[in-house]
């Protein structure tokens, strides 16, 4: 992921008891006081969480919805106003490049993404205009997007930023992404790399529709979604929780002392414990027990490692 420093300083990091996240999510709170206690004020929809550190960009014109069904992995064609989608931009080889998260407001396309990728998003966009009647903008200096709940993100201006105190009590990133691990969702940048396609992390019907017309990279996702298996997949790891330390983003995956995979995040959670997302080989057996940064671990199921037998047997 692309190294970045923050836009500004989140006002919401003067909140007492804030303290600011570090890497990736610089910029905003990591926390204030009790990222625990963050996680269920989050699941109990009392909440709110600064994600001002991200990205935002906008989409404008009458031919953004179909121009943006035409480069992406998502059916955005008639997309209704005010609907949540994620969609991916795929290289010819279906690797993702890029991922963005947003909705039609009616008038333009509003998205956000990870840090730092704003730029390079809008820069590739710009670049497959052509004739089209669209008009694509980085306004990450105007508008931040907020998380209103566990999972819900919406934007507001950072002018209003501020006044957030109205919309509950604030939790921090940690909190954040300790319930997002624990739901079994990658994070682009940080569960993925450059090599990942959509079928290896659980994007196929979340971020790729199988029923639209071609798109770059269509080829390579249609051909494993309907004859094979992916050939990494994406696994919750449950860690030993008599290990104070947490395995650090892209530490190995360890099975018998060769590397089978990589950590991508990885939290505390409330309920769970210590958990953590990783991309490994698909044909580690399901059962075994790794080792995530030097860290015992056990495995989740949240790709299949035998989806393409069963899509073979529907087809047949």
């Amino acid at each position: 992921m692309t190294q970045h420093s923050p836009l500004v300083g989140s006002p919401l990091l003067a909140v007492a008891g804030a303290v600011e996240a570090a890497g990736v999510d610089a910029g905003v709170a990591a926390h204030y006081g009790d990222p625990l206690r963050e996680q269920r004020t989050l699941l109990a929809g009392a909440g709110f969480v600064d994600l001002s550190h991200r990205g935002v960009v906008r989409v404008t014109g009458p031919d953004r919805l179909s121009w943006l069904h035409a480069l992406t992995t998502q059916h955005l064609a008639s997309l209704a106003p005010h609907t949540a989608v994620t969609t991916l931009v795929l290289s010819p080889l279906g690797h993702v490049e890029h991922a963005l998260t947003g909705y039609d407001d009616g008038e333009s396309f509003w998205a956000h993404v990870e840090p730092g990728e704003a730029a390079p998003l809008v820069a590739w966009l710009d670049s497959m205009r052509f004739m089209m009647r669209v008009e694509v903008a980085d306004v990450s200096a105007e508008w931040a997007a907020v998380a209103r709940s566990q999972s819900a993100v919406g934007l507001v201006r950072r002018t209003d930023l501020a006044a957030a105190a109205q919309w509950g009590t604030p939790c921090g990133s940690w909190a954040f992404e300790a319930l997002r691990i624990a739901r079994g969702e990658p994070r682009f940048g940080l569960d993925t790399d450059h090599r990942t396609i959509p079928n290896e992390v659980g994007w196929i019907g979340r971020a790729v529709h199988l029923d639209k017309g071609c798109y770059r990279g269509q080829e390579t996702v249609a051909r494993i979604h309907n004859l094979g298996r992916p050939p990494r997949r994406l696994v919750l790891l449950h860690l030993d929780g008599s290990v104070d330390t947490l395995p650090d983003s892209g530490a190995a995956v360890e099975l018998d002392g060769r590397s089978v995979g990589f950590v991508g995040s990885a939290a505390r959670h409330f309920e769970l414990g210590p958990v953590a997302l990783a991309l490994v080989k698909r044909n580690v057996d399901t059962d075994t027990t790794l080792l995530a940064g030097g860290v015992a671990a056990t495995q989740e199921v949240l790709v299949d490692p035998n989806v393409g037998l069963h899509v073979r047997a529907r087809l047949g």
